[in-house]
């Protein structure tokens, strides 16, 4: 397939966050965009202010007549979009060229010199720092979250070099082939595509061979490559960590010199690990390290990983994409770290019965470290329920006693009755759209209250 005969690229899903990064990137490029998804979101606004044609009801009708031309249009598809979707059958049982996001972005990235991101944590703030190193290199950038300082999940720049997520999810980073690489964690997740962990690893083994020039790796992990860890031997070592002024200051040998006084405005030892993994995947590719200390410098962060809702002398309202316990412990220690003497509150929506099920234990284990739980409703995303997995479950389960189910519509009154200064609500699914009902309606209160 070669992308400069294509003329019109319809999406199917076209709201996911890996998707609207293609989207925008063939919008960018002069392609014609449309697609389909199943609710509006800040997602699908953005993209429809830039002359996307989106529309939420799955029928052929709302399909754009020139999109329904086989010859010129190419659909891509997300695997979260259910098998009996009208659309997408159509364009299958009809001889379309119909592929996968992640075919498409291999697609895009195979002509390019690629520097892949990979792991089950850290993947999205860490190719967001690595983006926004390479922007000066004119790197083009997909990115599964929301980069602060860009407001976009694409950096755009030229075609010779991109920076890519590579996602573990359906083995979607299977697709890629990239020349430098970095996997910055190999836990257990996603079981319900992989069975269980030793698939998960032979996935990751087979992404680390796929890898041309140089694969970067945190130290510990069962693979061969440079490794990278904090206050630990390894060929990227960061150490003499300071926190000054709200920010991180520290310095980094690499494997042929050493940079002090790094300073890194994002809190948590985890991100730590990210801006270095990042600074060891751009000191590879040649960028000096000048001015990989210069960008990390000015690097905002990524929206819904703990950015602050609101932050005030008496209250603070935290919003994070954590959605796994290992991501959740990483939430609570950055709490503690920032906050070490107040009261600490999570909300936390569970998402997919499956991983709810999978991990039960150590959700539990979790949250019973927050000084408070107000627990959601399991967020379904693709998956139909499954017997007996319920939040209830995953509550009963949880060794503490100031902890509560909650619903949506009480939500706000449970955190305004809650005794807790800081609030972090937390998960993958409709809770970030939540957040911003949540924090409107505190902010009225607490002018009320004034």
């Amino acid at each position: 397939m070669n992308l400069e005969n294509i003329h019109n690229i319809y999406f199917v899903g076209i709201g996911g966050i890996g998707m609207s990064a293609i989207a925008r990137y063939f919008g960018a490029n002069r392609k014609q965009v449309a697609g389909y998804d199943k609710t509006p979101s800040q997602i699908t606004i953005d993209l429809e202010s830039l002359g996307v044609d989106i529309h939420f009801e799955d029928a052929l009708k709302n399909i754009p007549i020139s999109f329904l031309n086989k010859d010129k249009t190419l659909v891509v598809y997300t695997p979260a979009v259910p098998s009996n979707h009208v659309e997408l059958n159509y364009f299958l049982n009809n001889d379309f060229t119909v592929l996968k996001r992640s075919e498409v972005l291999g697609k895009i990235t195979e002509t390019t010199l690629c520097l892949a991101v990979a792991g089950t944590h850290g993947k999205t703030t860490t190719s967001s720092i690595l983006g926004h190193i390479m922007h000066q290199k004119k790197a083009t950038s997909f990115l599964g979250g929301i980069a602060e300082n860009y407001n976009s999940n694409l950096i755009l720049g030229e075609d010779k070099i991109s920076v890519v997520e590579a996602d573990e999810f359906d083995r979607s980073f299977l697709k890629l082939s990239p020349n430098i690489a970095c996997v910055t964690s190999m836990d257990a997740d996603h079981l319900d595509i992989y069975g269980d962990s030793d698939a998960l690893n032979e996935s990751f083994i087979e992404f680390a061979n796929k890898v041309t020039d140089t694969l970067i790796v945190a130290k510990g992990l069962p693979l061969q490559g440079l490794t990278y860890a904090v206050n630990e031997d390894a060929d990227y070592r960061a150490f003499n960590i300071k926190i000054e002024s709200g920010k991180y200051v520290f310095d980094v040998q690499t494997p042929s010199e050493t940079i002090k006084n790094i300073e890194f405005h994002l809190p948590g030892k985890h991100n730590v690990m990210n801006a270095l993994a990042a600074l060891a995947m751009a000191d590879v590719y040649g960028v000096s390290l000048e001015d990989i200390k210069q960008s990390l410098s000015t690097f905002k962060g990524v929206k819904r990983r703990f950015s602050y809702k609101i932050k005030t002398n008496d209250f603070v309202l935290i919003d994070d994409y954590a959605h796994h316990p290992t991501e959740i412990n990483a939430v609570e220690n950055s709490v503690r770290e920032m906050y070490p003497n107040e009261k600490v509150a999570i909300v936390f929506q569970p998402h997919l019965f499956t991983r709810t099920r999978d991990f039960i234990d150590d959700f539990a284990l979790a949250l019973s470290k927050f000084d408070e739980i107000l627990l959601l409703d399991i967020y379904p995303a693709r998956e139909k329920p499954i017997i007996g997995v319920n939040s209830k479950w995953l509550l009963e389960k949880v060794l503490h006693k100031n902890k509560k189910l909650t619903q949506k519509n009480n939500l706000v009154k449970d955190i305004k009755n809650s005794s807790a200064k800081i609030v972090v609500m937390l998960g993958a699914g409709d809770i970030g759209v939540m957040i911003n009902e949540v924090t409107e309606q505190l902010l009225k209160f607490k002018k009320n209250e004034d």
